[in-house]
């Protein structure tokens, strides 16, 4: 197929790229530093984001979480190992497998109750993830129903790698190699300027798309209404998440059918 030897080529000539290696690796790390500290907390069995009050709409949904026994213990040590299997070479397209349904789930979530605390970070999360699952096309790619297994596989596959060695020559050699065609390498300046892009929308754009939030505590609910022509309305939404614990769908419905201020006083 025309798209499948497209992508072919393109993932061919990315995997030659020592800068685009270098970033895989950064998602590697990253994405294995936000998963470990969650999963730790759920496996000490302690609420996430504690903090967050009980009557927010992900405050509510992570009460109920917490309570579902060996469920959340089992949350936890899916993100531990799936963060585990990230930080090994050899396990990265599992790990990557592993971590995708998480991340997405929460990505949804996120989106789904308007959470201040991972509604940037989640999409990003989400991409990266993407990211290492295409970074490691070869892996997996005979899966897909539009790619078959060749007869026999290239020497390039098939060859035994050299065995790595430990010590401070074999690392120090291994290192000036590494620096030395990085900065052989051209520097993908598309590339990056996408991932720019798409940092700049994750953290900018999709959150602006939502004009009223529920916010992490009372008082920062209700300054998002100061100068506002329904302030009067904001101040009983706020009132509606925070106090009376009421589902997201209604409270927001009630601030979108109030009139604004200046139609009450007429």
């Amino acid at each position: 197929m025309k798209i499948a030897s497209t992508f072919e080529r393109l993932h061919f000539r990315a995997k030659q790229n020592s800068w685009m290696r270098l970033f895989s690796v950064f998602c590697r790390f990253a994405l294995a530093a936000g998963f470990i500290p969650a999963g730790i907390v759920k496996i000490m069995d302690e609420r996430f984001a504690s903090g967050l009050s009980v009557r927010h709409p992900m405050g509510s949904y992570l009460e109920a979480l917490h309570h579902t026994g060996f469920y959340y213990t089992f949350i936890g040590v899916v993100q531990i190992v799936a963060a585990v299997f990230l930080l090994i070479p050899r396990t990265v397209t599992l790990g990557a497998f592993l971590y995708f349904p998480v991340i997405l789930n929460i990505c949804i979530l996120t989106y789904a109750v308007r959470f201040d605390g991972s509604l940037f970070t989640a999409p990003l999360m989400t991409l990266a993830n993407l990211y290492l699952l295409g970074w490691n096309y070869e892996k997996w790619k005979y899966i897909l129903p539009f790619n078959h297994l060749p007869a026999e596989f290239e020497v390039g596959n098939d060859a035994p790698k050299e065995p790595f060695k430990f010590g401070i020559h074999p690392l120090y050699a291994r290192f000036r190699s590494a620096v030395s065609q990085l900065f052989n390498d051209k520097f993908p300046w598309l590339f990056f300027a996408g991932v720019f892009a798409a940092v700049v929308i994750c953290v900018v754009g999709i959150p602006g798309l939502y004009r009223v939030k529920p916010r992490n505590t009372l008082t920062q609910c209700q300054r998002q209404f100061t100068n506002s022509t329904k302030a009067k309305a904001g101040k009983a939404f706020c009132n509606c998440i925070h106090q009376n614990g009421e589902p997201l769908d209604k409270c927001l419905n009630d601030f979108n059918n109030a009139p604004p201020d200046s139609a009450e006083t007429q």
